[in-house]
């Protein structure tokens, strides 16, 4: 029996014992509910995700839905599950799906991949766990039980290793029980053949597997070379009415945060106290900001001192980026970031 071969039975045997059986977007295996569930699973953990899935797909059942509701309310059942991308990409992909496929998924994954957000791996594991069809995925944790397993050396994003990559991701798939196969090979990456301190001993491919036999497995994948981790740091102007209402502006749908709202941004104190000096009326600007807050991104730590002014309103005509008051006692439902939230939670 070639290595391949062996990696189906020993994983479809252990998923039946030790895998995932009843996770929500299992109970209901929808391409659509699959595909929810596979973006939010994207840099995020299963535990983190159940809450926001049942409420999501709860508040959107399916494509018409989502596609229709504007991007405000989307973000905001998003809120604090980070990488706002994903939920921009939800919303363009499912318009696309009401405009050009009939409000429903397309049924082959080479058509999947081309919509917002989904790509090769993603459109494989909803033809996969939603209609058992034979397509081999490769994500984080997959990328990692093959390297391991098989030894491919090097960074898994390098071209060649994810080339090889693909390749044994394909001869490993099997042609029946595809969907087990794929939440199984998920899983052992998830819960057994983890990044750090990997549970060998418990793993069913422990037997085969070159890492655990050659004692690299804590070397392979490579890791991939970190850049300097830098700080940016802003602050945040929390300009407030009498009657609790902030000033909150919103960011252009790119990049961090985008499409969420968050208080006018600047890159000093003086800065901050200019704006309410000539753009709000009676503005009364507390004498120094308050405790800095920090946030960590994928790529850098962002440091926010909040600076508090109490005002009356605009002064003069506003231009720039959208912009409203923001009354937390009668909260519109906006996509708002996590520290965004406190900050404004924790105004006196």
């Amino acid at each position: 029996m070639s290595s391949t071969s062996i990696i189906a039975p020993a994983l479809l045997a252990w998923h039946e014992r030790h895998g995932r059986h009843d996770l929500p977007w299992q109970r209901e295996p929808t391409p659509y509910r699959v595909w929810v569930s596979e973006i939010m699973l994207q840099q995020t953990q299963v535990a983190t995700v159940i809450g926001y899935f049942d409420r999501f797909v709860q508040r959107f059942p399916d494509p018409a839905t989502l596609a229709t509701t504007p991007l405000d309310e989307v973000l905001h059942l998003w809120s604090g599950l980070g990488y706002y991308s994903r939920a921009r990409n939800l919303h363009r992909a499912a318009q696309r799906i009401v405009s050009g496929h009939a409000g429903e998924l397309p049924t082959d994954a080479a058509t999947l991949a081309t919509l917002p957000g989904i790509g090769r791996s993603t459109a494989a594991a909803i033809r996969a766990l939603s209609a058992g069809e034979r397509a081999a995925i490769l994500d984080g944790n997959v990328r990692r039980v093959l390297a391991r397993y098989f030894a491919v050396a090097g960074v898994t994003s390098q071209s060649a290793v994810h080339k090889r990559l693909w390749e044994l991701a394909e001869a490993c798939t099997p042609a029946h029980a595809v969907a087990v196969y794929t939440q199984a090979i998920m899983d052992l990456g998830a819960t057994v053949c983890v990044r750090r301190r990997p549970l060998c001993p418990v793993c069913p491919l422990e037997p085969g597997c070159s890492a655990r036999r050659s004692g690299r497995q804590h070397e392979l994948p490579a890791a991939r070379p970190r850049g300097v981790r830098r700080t940016r740091s802003v602050v945040m102007l929390l300009a407030r009415q009498a009657d609790g209402s902030v000033l909150l502006e919103r960011r252009a749908e790119r990049g961090v945060w985008g499409g969420l709202w968050y208080p006018p941004q600047f890159p000093s104190v003086e800065a901050a106290r200019l704006f309410a000096a000539t753009r709000l009326a009676a503005a009364e600007v507390e004498p120094q900001s308050r405790t800095i807050l920090r946030h960590a991104f994928t790529h850098f730590e962002l440091e926010i001192s909040p600076l508090l002014a109490r005002c009356e309103g605009w002064s003069g005509v506003m231009d720039g980026p959208p912009v409203l008051w923001y009354n937390p006692a009668q909260p519109e439902r906006l996509g708002l970031p996590a520290p965004v939230t406190a900050l404004i939670r924790n105004l006196s």
